[in-house]
């Protein structure tokens, strides 16, 4: 496990403390009720009949509000879809700012903005975070299987399906794919996917080599997401030898304009 991630978990689940004080469970299953339906993530990464033979996903660092904040979501999520992208990604950490209604989140501002799906990619580690994000707009979830039990795993990949949300399982290393991958695909085979985060837990540094290496043990390699790392039309090509068909990319350090890298990625090798 990386080092952090401990420490990230239990700042998440102090911000769930948090949130559940200014707004407990049964008022956000309230409003839940009479939304309009996600739409749907898995399907637009994993249909082969819709979308770009390589489907890419375009990724967001998104605090929790969008008003006095610099960057502009709206735009981005508008320039990716122009790009080519298949699905969008909100970026969250866990924070220590104020709580603000879920309902003006940056996901919140995407769904008026673009037709494309949105993940809400953060460190889910209670229940209720997978309400907020319905709440939000999002229509996927992460499971990262490296903080979360295999019990915890099985829990939220039902109460997503229950929402109507794909959940995204997500691992970076042998032990935790082993631990998980029996449960891609329940409770239903169309609604869950696997993501392999091509980041090194100790240097940070994205290689899509470890999808290629991971990939070895996964028979059903369309339902894998293949994230960071992603930097030339040949790294696309390499994957889709493999049988993988989706990646993400989002802003890395030092990095060129994620949308233009996501453009390039599209272009034929």
């Amino acid at each position: 496990m990386h080092a952090d991630l401990p420490r990230i978990a239990e700042r998440a689940r102090q911000q769930v403390e948090r949130d559940a004080s200014r707004r407990d469970l049964a008022s956000l299953q309230s409003a839940a009720r009479g939304l309009p339906q996600p739409r749907n993530f898995f399907r637009a990464l994993v249909d082969p009949e819709i979308g770009p033979p390589f489907r890419l996903v375009g990724g967001l660092d998104g605090p929790g509000v969008v008003v006095a904040n610099a960057f502009d979501p709206e735009l981005m999520a508008r320039r990716y879809q122009r790009a080519g992208a298949s699905a969008l990604a909100v970026f969250e950490s866990p924070s220590d700012a104020d709580p603000i209604p879920e309902e003006r989140s940056v996901l919140a501002s995407l769904r008026n903005t673009t037709p494309l799906p949105v993940l809400h990619h953060r460190l889910v580690v209670d229940p209720y975070q997978l309400w907020q994000s319905r709440i939000a707009g999002a229509d996927a979830v992460l499971l990262m299987a490296e903080v979360l039990t295999e019990g915890e795993v099985i829990d939220f990949q039902i109460l997503a399906r229950e929402l109507g949300m794909t959940a995204v399982i997500e691992v970076r290393d042998e032990w935790n794919l082993l631990r998980v991958i029996r449960h891609v695909g329940f409770p239903d085979a169309a609604g869950c996917l696997l993501a392999i985060d091509n980041r090194d837990p100790e240097t940070g540094m994205a290689d899509p080599a470890r999808t290629v290496r991971l990939a070895g043990l996964i028979e059903e390699r369309p339902i894998i997401l293949s994230e960071h790392g992603l930097r030339q039309p040949s790294d696309v090509v390499a994957l889709r030898r493999l049988g993988v068909h989706a990646g993400l990319v989002a802003q890395e350090a030092g990095d060129e304009d994620p949308v233009e890298r996501l453009a390039r990625l599209l272009e034929p090798a």
